[in-house]
């Protein structure tokens, strides 16, 4: 997917090609060509030394990056995910290459008793907590709110909200005084999408809930920021949309191409480490050029 170039970067491929998987949340090892997730010259330098992160969507995309990359940083790894085993298992692979361990946790983040197990055994298997990320998302294409269902409104927002808040309210009795909860919202809570009525409006929520949680937790000294990607190259895309809209994918922002899972990765590494210390309810947008506010 992506060539080195002689200071060690990569020169990005500008398309991808036609194709579809007929299920969310979609396998990342089916994906032609695969994610860029661990291709860039990124060299830890000990900023998460003995730390825990919790990511839940954490086997595939921008969280499996996220992964290697805080795993390169001297940190442990849990991993959530909810039944794509072939690619927990890669991810888990990839952080112990790094001599860091990784646990994966299996389940639905839409429930609150599984968001709790969750918590309950990555601090019951490292012994503590220190950042959680909450990325696990679904999306789903429809041309007119006419067509959404209550059903599909509720998975929306009980996959993407509602896990957030039972996974921090669980997580909360664990979490120090440094700690970092990380949101991955999007680039659609500040331009729309017309096609993803339902998912951006969780992701404008997610903003809210970053800016807000932040404010409350601030004088207990925990970190509350987020992430808002733009178009990036992961399994949710073919999972979501068409093999022709798939290969005119990311060809609309200002860098005329999609990003990559480790494009992004470095945004979540700087906001759970100490380079962040002055931050808290701030969003942070790789998104190739889109210039958004707030």
């Amino acid at each position: 997917m992506a060539d080195k170039l002689a200071d060690g970067r990569v020169e990005r491929v500008k398309e991808v090609p036609a194709q579809h998987q007929p299920r969310q949340p979609g396998v990342e090892s089916a994906m032609a060509p695969p994610p860029d997730t661990d291709v860039q010259a990124y060299r830890g330098s000990g900023k998460l030394e003995s730390k825990v992160a919790l990511i839940t969507g954490g086997d595939s995309g921008i969280g499996r990056a996220t992964a290697i990359a805080f795993a390169k940083e001297g940190a442990d790894v849990a991993v959530a995910y909810l039944e794509e085993h072939g690619d927990a298992h890669t991810t888990r692979e990839a952080v112990e290459e790094q001599g860091r361990r990784c646990l994966l946790i299996d389940g639905d983040v839409g429930d609150e008793e599984f968001c709790r197990e969750m918590v309950e055994k990555t601090v019951a298997d490292f012994g503590h907590l220190e950042i959680l990320v909450n990325n696990a998302a679904e999306q789903h294409v429809c041309p007119s709110i006419a067509g959404i269902t209550a059903a599909q409104l509720e998975g929306t927002f009980r996959t993407n909200v509602y896990a957030m808040f039972y996974t921090v309210k669980a997580a909360l009795a664990h979490l120090k005084k440094g700690a970092r909860i990380i949101n991955t919202t999007s680039v659609t809570a500040y331009k729309g999408s017309p096609h993803l009525l339902d998912y951006s409006a969780t992701k404008g929520a997610i903003v809210a809930f970053t800016r807000s949680l932040a404010l409350q937790l601030a004088e207990r000294g925990i970190h509350v920021n987020a992430v808002a990607p733009g178009p990036i190259w992961t399994p949710l895309i073919p999972a979501t949309f068409s093999a022709e809209e798939v290969a005119r994918f990311g060809k609309k922002v200002p860098m005329e191409r999609p990003g990559q899972p480790d494009e992004v990765a470095p945004s979540y590494v700087f906001l759970a480490s100490a380079d962040s210390a002055y931050m808290t309810g701030q969003v942070l947008h790789p998104n190739g050029g889109t210039i958004v506010g707030g």
